[in-house]
């Protein structure tokens, strides 16, 4: 970890509200990366587990069809990247690519299944605080799917 990582990492929304000692222990785990537009971070079924806490730009989140790709989702600078990382040999459900430069906070995911093992309570919070992420993922996806298809919006010639 580079020492100029905690200041980075403190002011990112994931880690408001963890105790001092928890954001410290994760930032031992942090390195930073960055992404040129248009780079794809990873694709869809990959088994390469890194979780990220995006710092700068936009990465869309995309399903890769025969003749097309379907952008499902934006994330923007203080989002979470990947939380697939923590769960073992899961594939990645969906591609991720660059929209702009991107530089974000990197954590190999057994390496925090391994911290959450030794330091518990930290593993807690975290998990806690990835459940939350994963329930607004879902409630965003509702709220897609609801516009794309109500009646209403198809009447209003969506």
């Amino acid at each position: 970890m580079s020492p100029t990582l905690l200041p980075v990492l403190q002011k990112h929304p994931f880690v408001a509200g963890f105790p001092p000692e928890h954001v410290e222990l994760l930032a031992t785990l942090a390195r930073q990366v960055h992404f040129d537009q248009g780079q794809v971070i990873f694709h869809e079924g990959d088994e390469y587990s890194v979780f990220y806490l995006l710092g700068e730009g936009m990465v869309a989140l995309e399903l890769e069809a025969p003749d097309h790709v379907l952008r499902v989702q934006t994330l923007y600078a203080g989002d979470e990247l990947d939380w697939s990382a923590v769960l073992p040999h899961a594939g990645k459900h969906f591609q991720a690519r660059a929209l702009s430069a991107v530089t974000a906070l990197a954590f190999e995911g057994e390496q925090l299944l391994h911290t959450f093992k030794r330091h518990p309570e930290f593993g807690l919070a975290f998990m806690l605080r990835l459940m939350g992420v994963v329930s607004e993922r879902l409630r965003a996806t509702r709220v897609q799917l609801l516009d794309m298809y109500s009646p209403v919006a198809k009447r209003a010639g969506t």
